[in-house]
């Protein structure tokens, strides 16, 4: 029989955080948000958490399970055992239980200009790009926002301007596309202080990532863009 050890905290009642178990029946092929919801729904009404498509697509239910950051709807109770350890995302404010207030890692999102922008005036038909140049932007795609590699980041949790190692996924995404004209700005905003030179290589965002990308090596690739962007007189400071 499956035991749920839950983090639980109400900011609005005064009282501590702490830790509350429940004991659920035993299901096959039952996932971690099944048993959420079998909680909710039998057990105790007030256990607050996020989920939307329970199908791994929209990243709603990440969160600590399990000794690391998951999907919940992804992950198979009986690949934890019989505990199984949750607790809410790191480096953001909890709002309650298993949910934290994201407009701080969405707002590192907006920061990197998530569009294309045009080399100048905007185009009076659309951009054509080659399989080849699309197949450039296969490794950044995927990624759907879950701040599971965000909450893994040490320095995500110790510095409030580091832009995270999503948002410097995102960014490659926009640099390495044929079709944007703000490449010399985006790198000079992206070797800033707080940008892709800020992160540390501890890989912990490369482990976590449910769509198995990999920011690691995308923060590399931009650190090396940035310098031969510098180096060549191509980078161009805005503002």
């Amino acid at each position: 029989m499956p035991t749920f050890k839950i983090f639980r905290y109400n900011p609005k009642s005064g009282g501590p955080a702490y830790f509350q178990t429940y004991e659920l029946p035993e299901k096959k092929g039952m996932t971690v948000l099944d048993g959420l919801y079998h909680i909710l729904e039998n057990i105790d009404s007030t256990l607050a958490f996020r989920s939307s498509c329970r199908q791994g697509v929209c990243g709603s239910c990440a969160m600590h399970i399990g000794g690391q950051y998951r999907l919940a709807c992804e992950t198979q109770v009986v690949d934890i055992g019989n505990l199984v350890a949750i607790r809410p995302l790191s480096h953001m404010k909890i709002v309650r239980d298993l949910v934290v207030d994201l407009d701080p890692f969405f707002a590192k999102y907006t920061e990197i200009k998530p569009y294309l922008i045009p080399a100048g005036e905007p185009p009076v038909r659309e951009f054509k790009q080659s399989p080849k140049e699309r197949a450039k932007l296969d490794p950044y795609v995927d990624c759907i926002l879950c701040a599971a590699c965000y909450s893994s980041c040490p320095v995500a949790g110790t510095d409030e301007k580091y832009l995270g190692p999503q948002a410097l996924l995102k960014a490659l995404r926009y640099v390495a596309d044929s079709r944007d004209g703000a490449t010399g700005e985006r790198l000079a905003y992206l070797a800033s202080d707080f940008g892709a030179f800020r992160c540390h290589t501890i890989f912990n965002c490369q482990q976590v990532c449910p769509k198995e990308l990999d920011p690691s090596s995308a923060i590399a690739k931009l650190k090396m863009k940035s310098l031969w962007a510098k180096f060549t007189g191509r980078m161009r400071q805005t503002g």
